[in-house]
Protein backbone atom coordinates (compact mmCIF):
# COMPACT_ATOMS: atom_id res chain seq x y z
CA UNK A 1 0.00 0.00 0.00
CA UNK A 2 1.35 3.39 -0.99
CA UNK A 3 2.23 5.72 1.88
CA UNK A 4 2.45 8.91 -0.16
CA UNK A 5 1.43 11.92 1.91
CA UNK A 6 -1.34 14.05 0.45
CA UNK A 7 -0.97 17.79 0.95
CA UNK A 8 -4.22 19.47 1.88
CA UNK A 9 -5.48 22.93 2.63
CA UNK A 10 -4.29 24.88 -0.41
CA UNK A 11 -5.73 28.32 -0.96
CA UNK A 12 -6.16 30.51 -4.00
CA UNK A 13 -5.06 34.15 -3.79
CA UNK A 14 -8.68 35.21 -3.33
CA UNK A 15 -9.16 32.75 -0.47
CA UNK A 16 -5.97 33.91 1.28
CA UNK A 17 -7.17 37.51 1.07
CA UNK A 18 -10.65 36.60 2.28
CA UNK A 19 -9.32 34.69 5.29
CA UNK A 20 -6.61 37.20 6.21
CA UNK A 21 -8.54 40.38 5.48
CA UNK A 22 -5.84 41.52 3.08
CA UNK A 23 -6.08 42.58 -0.56
CA UNK A 24 -4.71 41.10 -3.77
CA UNK A 25 -2.23 44.00 -4.19
CA UNK A 26 -0.98 43.43 -0.62
CA UNK A 27 -0.59 39.71 -1.24
CA UNK A 28 1.28 40.39 -4.49
CA UNK A 29 3.57 42.82 -2.66
CA UNK A 30 4.28 40.34 0.14
CA UNK A 31 4.97 37.63 -2.42
CA UNK A 32 7.27 39.91 -4.40
CA UNK A 33 9.18 40.84 -1.23
CA UNK A 34 9.63 37.16 -0.35
CA UNK A 35 7.48 37.23 2.81
CA UNK A 36 5.11 34.68 1.24
CA UNK A 37 5.76 32.05 -1.40
CA UNK A 38 3.28 30.18 -3.56
CA UNK A 39 3.10 26.47 -2.84
CA UNK A 40 2.56 25.75 -6.51
CA UNK A 41 0.61 26.79 -9.56
CA UNK A 42 -2.25 25.45 -11.61
CA UNK A 43 -1.63 24.78 -15.30
CA UNK A 44 -3.39 28.07 -15.98
CA UNK A 45 -0.79 29.90 -13.86
CA UNK A 46 -2.96 30.59 -10.80
CA UNK A 47 -0.92 30.64 -7.60
CA UNK A 48 -1.84 28.24 -4.79
CA UNK A 49 -0.87 28.96 -1.19
CA UNK A 50 -0.39 26.67 1.81
CA UNK A 51 -1.83 27.12 5.29
CA UNK A 52 1.59 28.50 6.31
CA UNK A 53 1.23 31.20 3.67
CA UNK A 54 -2.24 32.02 4.95
CA UNK A 55 -0.84 32.20 8.48
CA UNK A 56 1.89 34.55 7.25
CA UNK A 57 -0.66 36.76 5.49
CA UNK A 58 -2.71 37.03 8.69
CA UNK A 59 0.31 38.16 10.71
CA UNK A 60 1.61 40.45 7.98
CA UNK A 61 -1.77 42.13 7.85
CA UNK A 62 -1.74 42.72 11.63
CA UNK A 63 1.85 43.92 11.69
CA UNK A 64 1.26 46.28 8.77
CA UNK A 65 -1.74 47.77 10.56
CA UNK A 66 0.48 48.29 13.62
CA UNK A 67 2.77 50.44 11.51
CA UNK A 68 5.72 48.14 10.80
CA UNK A 69 7.46 48.95 7.52
CA UNK A 70 9.10 46.53 5.07
CA UNK A 71 12.57 46.71 6.62
CA UNK A 72 11.24 46.12 10.14
CA UNK A 73 9.11 43.22 8.94
CA UNK A 74 12.09 41.54 7.33
CA UNK A 75 14.15 41.85 10.52
CA UNK A 76 11.37 40.41 12.68
CA UNK A 77 10.59 37.55 10.33
CA UNK A 78 14.27 36.67 9.88
CA UNK A 79 14.73 36.58 13.65
CA UNK A 80 11.61 34.78 14.88
CA UNK A 81 9.59 33.76 11.82
CA UNK A 82 5.81 33.59 11.84
CA UNK A 83 4.00 32.09 14.86
CA UNK A 84 2.36 28.76 14.12
CA UNK A 85 4.25 27.98 10.90
CA UNK A 86 5.00 24.31 10.26
CA UNK A 87 8.46 22.89 9.49
CA UNK A 88 9.52 23.38 5.90
CA UNK A 89 11.84 20.42 5.37
CA UNK A 90 9.93 19.23 2.31
CA UNK A 91 8.49 22.54 1.18
CA UNK A 92 11.42 23.25 -1.15
CA UNK A 93 10.49 20.13 -3.13
CA UNK A 94 7.01 21.50 -3.87
CA UNK A 95 7.76 25.10 -4.79
CA UNK A 96 6.61 26.12 -8.24
CA UNK A 97 5.05 22.72 -8.90
CA UNK A 98 2.32 22.78 -11.49
CA UNK A 99 -1.00 21.27 -10.47
CA UNK A 100 -3.77 20.13 -12.79
CA UNK A 101 -7.48 20.03 -12.16
CA UNK A 102 -9.40 16.93 -13.23
CA UNK A 103 -10.68 18.86 -16.26
CA UNK A 104 -7.19 19.90 -17.37
CA UNK A 105 -5.83 16.39 -16.80
CA UNK A 106 -8.67 15.02 -18.91
CA UNK A 107 -7.93 17.47 -21.72
CA UNK A 108 -4.22 16.67 -21.74
CA UNK A 109 -4.65 12.88 -21.71
CA UNK A 110 -7.86 12.43 -23.68
CA UNK A 111 -9.22 10.37 -20.78
CA UNK A 112 -12.71 11.27 -19.61
CA UNK A 113 -13.25 12.77 -16.14
CA UNK A 114 -15.55 9.82 -15.42
CA UNK A 115 -12.72 7.33 -16.10
CA UNK A 116 -10.30 9.38 -13.99
CA UNK A 117 -12.82 9.36 -11.15
CA UNK A 118 -13.17 5.58 -11.48
CA UNK A 119 -9.40 5.16 -11.33
CA UNK A 120 -9.35 7.37 -8.24
CA UNK A 121 -12.05 5.25 -6.59
CA UNK A 122 -9.93 2.16 -7.30
CA UNK A 123 -6.86 3.83 -5.77
CA UNK A 124 -4.96 3.75 -9.09
CA UNK A 125 -4.50 7.51 -9.02
CA UNK A 126 -4.86 9.91 -6.10
CA UNK A 127 -4.89 13.71 -6.04
CA UNK A 128 -1.70 15.15 -4.62
CA UNK A 129 -3.82 17.70 -2.82
CA UNK A 130 -7.24 19.22 -2.55
CA UNK A 131 -7.83 22.93 -2.61
CA UNK A 132 -9.78 24.54 0.20
CA UNK A 133 -12.70 24.72 -2.24
CA UNK A 134 -12.63 20.93 -2.64
CA UNK A 135 -11.00 20.77 -6.08
CA UNK A 136 -8.85 17.70 -6.64
CA UNK A 137 -5.40 18.73 -7.90
CA UNK A 138 -2.84 16.49 -9.60
CA UNK A 139 0.84 17.13 -10.21
CA UNK A 140 1.79 17.31 -13.88
CA UNK A 141 3.50 13.90 -13.91
CA UNK A 142 0.00 12.41 -13.91
CA UNK A 143 -0.26 13.22 -17.64
CA UNK A 144 2.43 10.62 -18.29
CA UNK A 145 1.17 8.20 -15.64
CA UNK A 146 -2.39 8.20 -17.02
CA UNK A 147 -1.04 7.40 -20.49
CA UNK A 148 0.86 4.46 -19.00
CA UNK A 149 -2.28 3.25 -17.22
CA UNK A 150 -4.20 3.31 -20.50
CA UNK A 151 -1.38 1.34 -22.15
CA UNK A 152 -1.53 -1.29 -19.41
CA UNK A 153 -5.27 -1.68 -19.98
CA UNK A 154 -4.58 -2.30 -23.67
CA UNK A 155 -1.98 -4.89 -22.64
CA UNK A 156 -4.66 -6.76 -20.70
CA UNK A 157 -3.68 -5.86 -17.14
CA UNK A 158 -6.43 -5.93 -14.52
CA UNK A 159 -7.19 -2.81 -12.49
CA UNK A 160 -5.70 -4.47 -9.40
CA UNK A 161 -2.44 -5.14 -11.26
CA UNK A 162 -2.42 -1.59 -12.61
CA UNK A 163 -2.92 -0.22 -9.09
CA UNK A 164 0.20 -2.04 -7.88
CA UNK A 165 2.27 -0.65 -10.74
CA UNK A 166 0.85 2.84 -10.20
CA UNK A 167 1.75 2.64 -6.50
CA UNK A 168 5.34 1.79 -7.43
CA UNK A 169 5.45 4.69 -9.89
CA UNK A 170 4.17 7.22 -7.34
CA UNK A 171 6.36 5.80 -4.57
CA UNK A 172 9.43 6.17 -6.76
CA UNK A 173 8.67 9.84 -7.40
CA UNK A 174 8.05 10.44 -3.68
CA UNK A 175 11.28 8.68 -2.68
CA UNK A 176 13.26 10.50 -5.38
CA UNK A 177 11.91 13.87 -4.24
CA UNK A 178 12.29 13.09 -0.55
CA UNK A 179 8.56 13.55 0.14
CA UNK A 180 7.86 9.93 1.16
CA UNK A 181 7.19 8.74 4.69
CA UNK A 182 9.22 5.51 4.49
CA UNK A 183 12.07 4.58 6.79
CA UNK A 184 15.43 3.69 5.20
CA UNK A 185 14.69 -0.04 5.41
CA UNK A 186 11.23 0.44 3.94
CA UNK A 187 12.69 2.47 1.07
CA UNK A 188 15.18 -0.30 0.27
CA UNK A 189 12.42 -2.91 0.37
CA UNK A 190 10.21 -0.78 -1.86
CA UNK A 191 13.00 -0.12 -4.37
CA UNK A 192 13.80 -3.85 -4.50
CA UNK A 193 10.16 -4.61 -5.27
CA UNK A 194 10.26 -1.99 -8.03
CA UNK A 195 13.28 -3.70 -9.60
CA UNK A 196 11.48 -7.04 -9.53
CA UNK A 197 8.37 -5.50 -11.08
CA UNK A 198 10.47 -3.89 -13.84
CA UNK A 199 11.95 -7.32 -14.66
CA UNK A 200 8.45 -8.81 -14.89
CA UNK A 201 7.31 -5.94 -17.10
CA UNK A 202 10.29 -6.46 -19.43
CA UNK A 203 9.28 -10.12 -19.84
CA UNK A 204 5.68 -9.09 -20.45
CA UNK A 205 6.61 -6.42 -23.01
CA UNK A 206 8.83 -8.89 -24.86
CA UNK A 207 5.86 -11.26 -25.11
CA UNK A 208 3.67 -8.39 -26.29
CA UNK A 209 6.22 -7.38 -28.94
CA UNK A 210 6.24 -10.95 -30.28
CA UNK A 211 2.46 -11.03 -30.27
CA UNK A 212 2.25 -7.65 -32.02
CA UNK A 213 4.75 -8.86 -34.64
CA UNK A 214 2.64 -11.97 -35.30
CA UNK A 215 -0.48 -9.84 -35.73
CA UNK A 216 1.31 -7.33 -37.96
CA UNK A 217 2.54 -10.14 -40.22
CA UNK A 218 -0.92 -11.73 -40.25
CA UNK A 219 -2.69 -8.45 -41.00
CA UNK A 220 -0.29 -7.57 -43.82
CA UNK A 221 -0.76 -11.02 -45.34
CA UNK A 222 -4.54 -10.97 -45.01
CA UNK A 223 -4.71 -7.40 -46.30
CA UNK A 224 -2.93 -8.46 -49.49
CA UNK A 225 -5.15 -11.54 -49.83
CA UNK A 226 -8.27 -9.43 -49.35
CA UNK A 227 -7.08 -6.98 -52.02
CA UNK A 228 -6.42 -9.85 -54.47
CA UNK A 229 -9.83 -11.40 -53.75
CA UNK A 230 -11.52 -8.01 -54.14
CA UNK A 231 -9.80 -7.40 -57.47
CA UNK A 232 -10.67 -10.90 -58.61
CA UNK A 233 -14.31 -10.36 -57.69
CA UNK A 234 -14.41 -7.05 -59.57
CA UNK A 235 -12.91 -8.67 -62.70
CA UNK A 236 -15.38 -11.54 -62.45
CA UNK A 237 -18.33 -9.13 -62.15
CA UNK A 238 -17.13 -7.19 -65.19
CA UNK A 239 -16.68 -10.36 -67.15
CA UNK A 240 -20.21 -11.52 -66.28
CA UNK A 241 -21.63 -8.13 -67.26
CA UNK A 242 -19.84 -8.25 -70.65
CA UNK A 243 -21.15 -11.75 -71.29
CA UNK A 244 -24.69 -10.61 -70.52
CA UNK A 245 -24.34 -7.74 -72.98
Amino acid sequence: MSKIIEISGLYTAEEVCEESGSTIPQLETWTGEGFIEAEGYTEEGEALYSSDSLNAAVHLKKMTELGYDKIELKKIIKKIGFPGSSPKDTEKNRKNTKYLTVGTLSEKTGISPRTLKHWEEKGIIAPDLRSRGGFRMYRDYYVFLCSLIRDLQLFGYSLDEIKDISDYFRDFIAIENGTDSYSTNEKNERLLLMEEEISRLFIKTDELKKGIKRWEDLLRKKSKQITLLKNSTVKKNKSEENNEN
